[in-house]
């Protein structure tokens, strides 16, 4: 299992709409609206690289309002 962290820029008034509609999505375990340089942060969970690569551009970056997106993968140290 590959976890990862999604940092999201929104559309100007456009992060709420969007993290509820993110929510709903399959492999989407968290999502919360922030305040700072990004508008939501989502942990994201998917059986491999390839999958989370597909859920990530296949789903999360076509939600409307989503502007750009930042991945960073969990690793063990």
């Amino acid at each position: 299992m590959v976890q990862a962290y999604i940092l999201i820029n929104c559309n100007s008034g456009m992060a709420g709409k969007a993290a509820k509609k993110m929510s709903k999505l399959a492999g989407v375990r968290q999502v919360h609206v922030v305040t700072g340089l990004h508008d939501i942060v989502a942990l994201v969970e998917s059986r491999d690289l390839t999958s989370l690569a597909s859920s990530i551009v296949g789903k999360i970056q076509k939600v409307e309002g989503v502007g750009k997106t930042v991945t960073m993968i969990c690793v063990q140290v």
